[in-house]
């Protein structure tokens, strides 16, 4: 069977890139090794992650807020079994959606390993070792990542006591207490969730800020929101084992500057120190397709690899690895494929950690600008002069916006707030089209909404906002 398009891995970026290679007229044929399509994202990641922590977030709010809006309810029960189906159901509907789709756009779907033969050539070995032959014009390669582990550290997953984020999604009860080895977005969110359940979670982490690169600013307040919930955080630990004990896991760790070594004990371990391009298996080598020096499927500016006719997006080659991202690759590939000028503009992704309050950044941090010599200027709103916020009892956290001194043009934006993933966008777009903060200023904002702290963080760029 011979297609335009043949496309490795199901998951945003491979599925965003069939679909839309399908409604430009192609051929298209997917492969995928799970049973269900979706990716990590679908099935492991993005969507499983944001129903326990929606759950969790709303068995807490029962618990502890709902009194003070003169809601008198008894203490909240836990039912974990009910949650952890909540969940489940949740993935279903969205990987049975994707098969919709693929019927819809008659996409042939192939479920097996794929593997780049040669140029032009995909095999697809199925359960049960026999292999099928596709012939086709372009190969898009989108098997995204898997977990990276920790560098130097033999860690044994067993996903019941020592744990990745896929184990993390389905305990079958609530730990009494957990270490998080790695402080960024994975961590911080599974980590929440449980400790929202009532365990006692402590994040042990390499560098001195949780977050990673994100703002310094957001990175500080958010540490100290988290540490009001009951989350507990080593810094600049560097960790050297982590192995089973008794019933429960120890972590061992040593300070980075220096120092004796240290050991955690607890009852389960959630390794979640990043994730690394999925490359096993694809027959790159031998079909010569190149590598960049991390591991990635190495690509120029159009997405191509160094053979003609294959391609690569989301995970597995440069840039961050978002569900998004990968999407507007696969968007962008397609219509390249098809003679059209797909485009990424890489400047304006936003981020988003689906804690509560949940951290949204778009665009440069101050760190970034301040690397690069541009001169800025901040404008920034708290949630507790915002009039929605107060009713609804959501008052940590901030705007803060970023502009060039001289052009006013916005920089970069940071949100942390309830619903800051949502309120982001607006920044994302104002970006897009090279807004400058006095645009957004001037622009007539709804009252009451918690977005009204976008526009006073705008004004406040360039002079000072109203209600503060």
């Amino acid at each position: 069977m011979s297609y335009d398009v043949v496309v490795i891995g199901t998951g945003p970026g491979g599925y965003v890139a069939a679909i839309k290679a399908a409604q430009l007229g192609l051929k298209v044929a997917v492969i995928e090794k799970r049973k269900t399509y979706g990716g990590t994202c679908l099935n492991v990641g993005c969507i499983p992650s944001k129903a326990l922590l929606h759950a969790s977030e709303v068995y807490e709010e029962a618990g502890h807020s709902f009194d003070a809006l003169g809601v008198e309810v008894s203490k909240p029960k836990l039912n974990l079994e009910k949650m952890l189906a909540h969940k489940d159901n949740t993935v279903k509907a969205n990987v049975t959606g994707v098969e919709f789709l693929f019927k819809k756009n008659k996409i042939t779907a192939f479920t097996g390993t794929g593997k780049v033969v040669a140029q032009g050539k995909v095999s697809v070995t199925s359960e049960d070792g026999k292999v099928e032959e596709l012939t086709t014009k372009n190969i898009i390669i989108a098997t995204g990542s898997d977990v990276a582990g920790i560098p130097g550290v033999e860690v044994a997953f067993d996903e019941k006591i020592i744990v990745s984020s896929t184990g993390a999604l389905s305990f079958d009860k609530v730990p009494e207490s957990m270490i998080v080895v790695g402080g960024g977005v994975i961590g911080l969110e599974l980590g929440s969730v449980w400790s929202r359940l009532g365990t006692k979670v402590t994040v042990v982490e390499y560098l001195d800020k949780v977050l990673g690169a994100m703002d310094g600013d957001v990175s500080k307040h958010f540490q100290r929101m988290m540490e009001k919930q009951g989350l507990a955080f080593k810094l600049g630990a560097k960790v050297t084992g982590v192995e089973k004990a008794g019933k429960g896991a120890k972590v061992t760790y040593s300070p980075v500057k220096g120092g004796d070594a240290e050991v955690l004990e607890a009852d389960v371990v959630l390794v979640a120190t990043g994730r690394r391009p999925y490359t096993d298996g694809l027959g790159l080598q031998e079909a010569g397709v190149a590598l960049d020096e991390r591991g990635r499927v190495a690509i120029n500016d159009h997405w191509q690899t160094n053979v003609a006719g294959i391609y690569a997006i989301g995970d597995v080659v440069k840039g961050p690895m978002l569900a998004h991202k990968a999407e507007d690759e696969g968007v962008a590939v397609a219509e390249l494929i098809a003679g059209q000028a797909g485009h990424v503009n890489f400047d304006v992704i936003p981020s988003v950690v689906y804690t509560q309050p949940e951290v949204a950044s778009v665009g440069k941090t101050e760190e970034e600008l301040k690397a690069a010599g541009v001169e800025y200027k901040v404008g920034k709103f708290p949630f507790t002069a915002n009039g929605r916020a107060r009713a609804m009892q959501h008052t940590d956290g901030f705007v803060k916006i970023l502009a060039d001194k001289a052009t006013d043009k916005v920089l970069g934006a940071h949100i942390l707030g309830y619903n800051a993933g949502e309120m982001i966008h607006e920044l994302t777009v104002l970006m897009e089209f090279g807004g400058s903060s006095e645009d957004l200023a001037r622009t007539c904002h709804a009252h009451p909404t918690m977005s009204e702290a976008v526009r006073e963080s705008a004004m406040a760029t360039s002079g000072k906002p109203i209600h503060m």
